[in-house]
């Protein structure tokens, strides 16, 4: 007799679904599909779940989710914090997924299509805490992020947090926003039903 297929897990309170689950099928059957890498749920995005667990912040009333993909570090945020979440992506794609798997978890989210590169100073003006997972995939990215961080200290953005699987780009935007910002890396990883190892880089700006 055939296994049958894992259709979501649970992690630290939310629900992830798999690509086998009703909901992301449904999505798919309309021949929506995610172009820049917000296909499945990338692990760093439990590193950075697991870590706010553990250190919650003290202002999570309005939150930006960049480079969100499906959005799960967002959809936990609103879960758990209450938070207004804005969940940005580059690709519009993302969004139908996102949504379905904040409809399983009770909660929703504001969309925003943007690059990185695009967000003003005034957009992030708005915002308590800016969070985000594996962006930093490519050497391309090292100057968009880092940009993207300054602008969002200058603007009054009180805690954020960028995980990653330790890639070097990742490093190198660290080394750079500890050099300006004195931002902290920690090395973190998740037991239980996901197993997630990398680092979370954090700069408090309260």
């Amino acid at each position: 007799m055939a296994n049958k297929p894992v259709l979501e897990r649970r992690f630290r309170g939310v629900r992830i679904p798999t690509a086998s689950h009703p909901a992301i099928r449904k999505v798919k059957r309309l021949g929506i599909e995610p172009s820049i890498h917000g296909n499945k749920l990338w692990k760093s995005s439990c590193l950075l779940i697991d870590y706010l667990k553990q250190h919650p912040p003290e202002h999570t009333g309005k939150v930006l989710d960049v480079g969100c993909g499906w959005g799960i570090s967002g959809i936990w945020c609103a879960k758990n914090f209450r938070s207004e979440v804005t969940s940005m992506d580059a690709d519009p794609d993302v969004f139908p997924f996102l949504s379905a798997t904040a409809e399983l978890n009770g909660v929703t989210t504001e969309h925003l299509v943007s690059r990185f590169e695009k967000l003003t100073t005034r957009q992030l003006s708005q915002y308590d805490m800016l969070i985000a997972a594996d962006i930093c995939f490519w050497d391309e990215l090292v100057k968009p992020v880092t940009n993207m961080i300054n602008r969002a200290v200058k603007a009054g953005v009180k805690h954020i947090l960028v995980a990653d699987p330790e890639r070097s780009p990742f490093f190198e935007i660290a080394e750079k926003c500890a050099d300006k910002h004195f931002a902290e890396v920690h090395e973190w990883s998740t037991r239980g039903s996901i197993e997630a190892n990398g680092a979370i880089m954090v700069v408090e700006n309260a």
